[in-house]
């Protein structure tokens, strides 16, 4: 584990920070405090490599790309399903250089038999999203097209989110469990919300392979994340930030702990690679 450094044009270390999104960088309606974007935007300009690393999917990630002011490098998106290198060279100031996709039809058939009256929605292989029931959510970016149960076990995803109403989190991580999805990566949120990824798919695996493009030492990585979906990461980085309202097995993986994301926690972690 490493402290927090200086800046690289102090010491020529350009350290690899990767930031989590929701209940990290925004609060759970979305809003960014300026405490939080004028941090994230310091750490930019001191030349630290800055990435964003959401459970996300692309549309509803560039926003707050934009907001933190990130227009050269490289952010994963969809729990690590996606990367993006950035560049203001680009025509659209991105594009999307990896895509991990799987079948989701295993997945979803064990899923329904346990979990009779979810909503399922598929982000596809064209970063569409196809959904039941009209299931709409933020963090898709795009609304969603309506389609049969039928439909999505055909699709070729990069992401599966699976939404219960009937459970608490605790009983719908337990059915999940009992499952024992195979050939994905799932991890449950803080409702009965499940993502499924494809076999070894995490943050950490696409923070992993940007690491070793940049050529960034593992001590010189710092991750800051609250979810089940951040544990791979923070176990991952050189300094692994839980938020402050983070459940237990995520606090358990951090090597620290700050504020609470409605305390700006994320901002005094950005400010301490300044001093």
């Amino acid at each position: 584990m490493t402290g927090s450094g200086s800046g690289p044009d102090d010491t020529g270390v350009r350290k690899m920070v990767c930031l989590d999104v929701d209940g990290t960088l925004v609060d759970h309606y979305g809003h960014m405090d300026d405490e939080v974007r004028e941090a994230a935007r310091a750490v930019v300009a001191a030349g630290h490599h800055v990435l964003i690393a959401t459970g996300r999917s692309l549309a509803a990630t560039l926003p707050i790309i934009e907001k933190i002011g990130l227009e050269e490098g490289y952010s994963i998106c969809s729990n690590g399903g996606v990367t993006l290198r950035l560049s203001t060279s680009l025509p659209d100031g991105y594009e999307v250089i990896d895509r991990k996709t799987f079948d989701p039809a295993p997945a979803l058939r064990a899923l329904r038999h346990r979990l009779p009256n979810a909503k399922y929605a598929v982000e596809d292989n064209e970063g569409r999203f196809l959904s039941t029931e009209r299931f709409q959510d933020m963090s898709f970016g795009v609304r969603a097209e309506g389609v049969t149960f039928e439909e999505i076990m055909e699709a070729t995803a990069v992401r599966l989110v699976v939404f219960s109403t009937d459970s608490s989190a605790e009983e719908f991580g337990e059915a999940v469990e009992s499952i024992g999805l195979q050939g994905v990566t799932y991890s449950v949120g803080w409702t009965a919300w499940l993502d499924i990824a494809a076999a070894g798919v995490t943050k950490a695996s696409g923070l992993e392979a940007l690491r070793d493009h940049l050529g960034v030492h593992i001590d010189h990585t710092v991750a800051v994340g609250d979810g089940r979906n951040d544990i791979e990461m923070l176990a991952w980085a050189g300094r692994g930030v839980a938020m402050g309202q983070a459940p237990p097995e995520v606090v358990k993986v951090a090597d620290e702990v700050t504020g609470n994301v409605h305390e700006n926690g994320v901002a005094t972690v950005l400010r301490s690679l300044l001093d």
